[in-house]
């Protein structure tokens, strides 16, 4: 959004430090001006705010139709920063290792405390971020996905805008037949934030999570999986203006288009069951 200058240009230090191959860069200034940038790195300036995911497919694009130019894509926050120079070449590694790989999800720590916050580990059983697992989602804005998979199942969904894009993208994949790590050992520092930052917050998650459900999932568990949000949301007991955000979201969801339908196959909702995470909750 072209408001961290600074923050930038120390992930973009980061990145050049990689050991290895260098790191071809595209940054795209979402319906904004960008600062200077180093030599050697691309921009793209939008007339206007795409949002998270129309941002990054038009970043996809920069390298060829799917990104096929290259054999897979690091998708890296604004403000945040590579702390260690071996993970280029250790996301390499595991892609050329599992020839099914299709995403790798890095993990987000806060680089004063060190901490993880439990939203940024995509499972269910999050109290270990030290613990690598296979997943069934990923974190939007540190992670690395093969190329191949773009061009299999499509990009992110534009019209989402902002919340739930990285995980209908993943279940799109594990329909496909890709797998998803969360790989504890790839670290990326980001300060410890909190979402509902984003005064769209709840009406986006509400929406998106049933644009979600109404895209994805076989029609018996649409009911299933947001009638347990809906539980869950009222448990967490968020304000009154919150809520009253939340459900015009969800309203909003139901009465909107939400994109294609490709309901995934029951062996998928067996698959991700098995994964700790079936599509439910």
């Amino acid at each position: 959004m072209g408001d961290r200058p600074e923050a930038l240009r120390a992930l973009l230090d980061s990145v050049a430090a990689q050991d290895g191959t260098a790191i071809d860069v595209v940054v795209v200034g979402n319906g904004v001006r960008l600062p200077g940038l180093p030599p050697g790195v691309r921009s793209l300036e939008l007339p206007r705010n795409l949002g998270i995911p129309g941002g990054r497919n038009v970043g996809i694009e920069a390298f060829g139709p799917g990104g096929s130019e290259v054999d897979v894509l690091l998708f890296l926050d604004d403000d945040g920063r590579l702390p260690d120079k071996n993970v280029a070449e250790t996301v390499r590694a595991a892609f050329e290792a599992d020839p099914q790989l299709g995403i790798v999800s890095f993990r987000i720590t806060d680089p004063e405390s060190g901490t993880t916050q439990r939203r940024h580990v995509p499972r269910l059983r999050a109290s270990d971020p030290s613990r690598s697992s296979r997943v069934t989602t990923f974190l939007g804005g540190a992670n690395a996905v093969r190329t191949h998979v773009f061009q299999q199942v499509g990009g992110l969904p534009d019209n989402f805008f902002y919340a739930h894009e990285e995980t209908d993208l993943a279940w799109r994949a594990l329909d496909a037949g890709w797998h998803i790590d969360y790989r504890a050992d790839l670290v990326l520092h980001h300060p410890a934030t909190a979402p509902s930052r984003h005064a769209v917050y709840h009406r986006m998650i509400a929406r998106n999570r049933v644009w979600l459900a109404r895209r994805n999932l076989p029609l018996p568990l649409v009911p299933v999986y947001l009638m347990n949000w809906l539980l869950l949301t009222l448990l967490r007991r968020p304000s009154r203006p919150a809520l009253a955000a939340w459900f015009g979201g969800f309203v909003e969801g139901w009465r909107t288009p939400c994109g294609p339908r490709r309901p995934m196959r029951w062996r998928t909702v067996w698959r991700l069951t098995r994964l700790g995470r079936p599509p439910v909750i």
